[in-house]
């Protein structure tokens, strides 16, 4: 370098030109390269004289031989900067071969993928995890599946009583584990000691309808209030928010009265936590012919936890190392509620009197009494159970540290078939099918994959909601997205979906691909019906166990099932949940519908892990946001109208809209530099999807206490610190409604207007860029 640096020099400083050879020799991990460079001018080429360049004191192997002439000219000017600059250039290249030899990691692509490219092509890479062709990952992943493989799966994890904490529970947690384990995953358990509600060991509980003799009921709710009450009984339909509303609009009202009940349309929780916000004495549930078709004696079984986990360890983990404090979720009911069968049910409102119930429930029953009197009884016992959460992960090549969840839940009231054994073969056929992927066909997952097989999921997600409440610092950055697995498959002739707005494009790519056989139309063209959000999109239930995973802990989560079409799978929640009903409800189509489920589940975790960049769209929650706070703001202008004193002119929806606004902002922002950045390294496309993965955590109120009020999603989850708790609350203002306030909802608006714009702030850049903008 010395003796080049001194050629340069005298080339520069005037010295006789000369023609130079240079002989340039690196050893680059154990790769030997060789440059030649010459330096000459065409003076020199028309002379041809040679003598030796003694001052160049190179070695023998590399002389140099000079023709010396006098003088300058301006093309011999020319060639030495052409020269300089060659040398520039050859050592910028020899640089830049060298560190890139010395890179063990792939590289992303120079530019980004559009999200509307369903199957975007990338070019091989190197290093440490090869992008295999995605075209290629489907057909490794199809071809692992088989309808036989699903019937030994449906054989090995199918049991008549595997109820939360039994031991028919715990051996199909071990044969999990044992399953996982072959497969050469890393394995372990999580355990829990949780407190739940039980029917009493010795008696039962009774109902007795006016001065008639006592029933014993088999069937029960857990989490009950306990204790012996008596009222008139009122119909209420299915005991959702508007049916109490026609019965007010009417006059009637159900305080002090024992609310009967009809199952469906939303979950018993609600449907109990409705007729206490009506101060009723007790609420009374069963299955209506018109709703469940199956025996008049038939017994239902399920909880009216409003929440999920644990109600007597609400927001933390119920380890066996933690010190409870006497304390106990605010979604418990107060007051005593019990399935009742069909048979007593219609005993009961063949006597009602009072008036008829409205035409738009159907107007053949009466709504009940004053003389109508019903005695509950109800005698649930509280126990502890210790409970097992079974997990294996197959560890990705390049952001390990980041993973997907699926999961199913392993437990059932009886057998389960359709809500638990056809969730957990699914689960371990696609452990299997992915796994054996890793190691036979060269398929290297950039991020983890962790699967996990719940308990208790029968009494509220419980076992889910203790990992996440033990985990939730850890879960809330690195785990990206879960997939639920339970009773995706019920019927025939329908299908559903349910999930966060950020994986909606994800959603639709899996619908367009998969299919219910190899030669059959896709599960879009066949179920979506033009516009798969109308005909398709649900939105996640309270007692779906992606529904903690969402609105607890900020994680964007999916839910799907194979349905009936218009009527829900009857047996869910009873003893005849079995193999033999489900086949009647499939035409026998079980293995092959639970396959296409695992194509469909597959699909989604396979992309997530396979993709640079993980397929997340967050502009899709500006245009949720946006129409939520529209109409927030009529109902503002609406109220202004009726009570203007309710809201000074100082009070604005102004700033909410401004919030809005900075989200969409940013989310276009982020979107942008995604398809526009230069990806040069894998550093970059993990910045990128941190960034995105912090959105659904964002819309998380800092504001309300997880144990008060756990379900804390802004747009997604429950309560008053949501946008729908806001509509809710201007609802009772404009009716003068009892705890509606003024000052309250003022309160509540601004917590809501600063999530949303806290939300912006942290999707966008740099703090200094943040700060910068405003």
């Amino acid at each position: 370098m010395d003796q080049a640096r001194s050629t340069i020099s005298k080339i520069f400083n005037g010295e006789p030109h000369c023609y130079t050879r240079f002989n340039l020799t690196q050893n680059m991990e154990g790769d030997s390269s060789q440059v030649e460079m010459k330096l000459s001018s065409d003076v020199d080429e028309e002379v041809g004289g040679n003598g030796v360049g003694g001052h160049l004191n190179h070695n023998s192997n590399h002389s140099a031989y000079v023709t010396h002439k006098p003088g300058r000219s301006p093309r011999s000017l020319c060639f030495m900067a052409v020269g300089t600059l060659l040398i520039f250039i050859i050592g910028f290249l020899i640089g830049y071969v060298v560190y890139q030899k010395k890179r063990v990691e792939p590289l992303c692509k120079s530019t980004a993928m559009p999200f509307e490219d369903p199957l975007p092509v990338y070019p091989h890479e190197t290093g440490s995890a090869p992008l295999m062709d995605w075209e290629d990952v489907m057909k490794f992943l199809n071809k692992k599946f088989s309808t036989d493989k699903f019937e030994a799966a449906f054989r090995d994890f199918s049991s008549d009583t595997h109820q939360a904490g039994s031991p028919g529970d715990e051996s199909l947690a071990n044969r999990v584990m044992e399953r996982f384990s072959r497969l050469g995953m890393k394995t372990w358990t999580d355990q829990h000691f949780v407190k739940v509600q039980d029917p009493p060991a010795s008696g039962s509980n009774k109902i007795r309808f006016r001065n008639q003799s006592k029933e014993r009921l088999e069937g029960f709710l857990s989490y009950s209030g306990t204790g012996t009450v008596s009222g008139a009984v009122l119909y209420a339909h299915y005991g959702q928010e508007d049916d109490f509303s026609t019965l007010r609009d009417k006059n009637i009202h159900a305080s002090g009265r024992v609310v009967l009940l009809r199952a469906g349309r939303i979950t018993f929780a609600e449907k109990v936590a409705n007729a206490a916000k009506m101060n009723a004495t007790a609420v009374l549930i069963y299955p209506d012919p018109e709703d469940y078709a199956f025996a008049d004696t038939t017994q239902l079984f399920g909880h009216v936890h409003l929440g999920s986990g644990d109600p007597y360890t609400p927001g933390f983990p119920s380890f066996n190392h933690t010190q409870f404090p006497p304390i106990q979720s605010s979604g418990l009911p107060p007051i005593p509620a019990q399935t009742i069968s069909a048979r007593v049910a219609t005993g009961i409102l063949r006597q009602l009197g009072g008036p008829a119930e409205p035409e738009k429930w159907g107007g053949i029953h009466q709504l009940g009494g004053v003389d109508d009197v019903v005695t509950l009884e109800v005698n649930n016992v509280l126990t502890e159970k210790k409970i097992h959460n079974v997990f294996g992960v197959l560890e990705g090549f390049v952001d390990k540290d980041r993973y997907v969840v699926i999961g199913a839940q392993r437990d059932a009231w009886g057998p389960g078939f359709a809500k638990s054994t056809v969730g957990t073969s699914i689960l371990v056929e696609l452990a299997r099918a992915i796994a054996d992927m890793t190691e036979w066909d060269g398929f290297k997952p950039r991020r983890s994959i962790v699967f996990a097989s719940w308990s208790a999921g029968e009494y509220g997600s419980v076992g889910a909601t203790e990992w996440l409440e033990g985990y939730l610092s850890s879960l809330s950055t690195k785990a990206f997205t879960y997939v639920d697995l339970d009773a995706v498959v019920s019927g025939l002739n329908g299908f559903k979906v349910s999930g966060s707005p950020l994986l909606y494009s994800l959603i639709e790519n899996a619908l367009a691909k998969v299919s219910t056989s190899n030669q059959g139309p896709s599960l879009l063209s066949q179920f979506g019906k033009g516009s798969w959000q109308t005909n398709m999109l649900e939105p996640l239930r309270l007692d779906d166990t992606a529904y903690p995973f969402l609105t607890f802990s900020g994680i964007p989560s999916i839910s799907f099932r194979f349905t009936s079409g218009s009527s829900e799978y009857p047996y869910f929640g009873t003893m005849q949940d079995t193999r033999e009903k489900l086949n009647a409800a499939t035409s026998n189509q079980v293995p092959q519908l639970a396959q296409a489920a695992a194509r469909f589940a597959g699909h989604m975790v396979l992309r997530l892990v396979h993709d640079r960049l993980l397929r997340i769209d967050v502009t899709k929650y500006h245009w949720i946001v946006t129409s939520q706070v529209a109409k927030v703001n009529a109902k503002v202008n609406e109220i202004r109208r009726l009570r203007p004193q309710l809201f000074p002119q100082d009070v604005t929806v102004q700033w909410l809209f401004s919030a809005a606004g900075s989200y969409g902002r940013a989310a276009r922002m982020l979107m942008d530099n995604v398809q526009n950045s230069d990806l040069e390294d894998i550093e970059m496309c993990r910045i990128l999807n941190d960034r995105m993965m912090t959105v659904e955590k964002n819309f998380l109120s800092p504001y309300v206490s997880p144990r008060d009020t756990p379900f804390r999603h802004i747009l997604l989850g429950s309560g008053p610190h949501t946008l729908r708790g806001l509509m809710e609350h201007l609802e009772g203002l404009k009716m003068s409604a009892p705890g509606a306030d003024a000052d309250l909802f003022r309160n509540q608006f601004a917590l809501v207007t600063w999530t949303i714009q806290a939300s912006a702030n942290a999707l966008a850049e740099d703090i200094w860029m943040v700060s910068s903008k405003k």
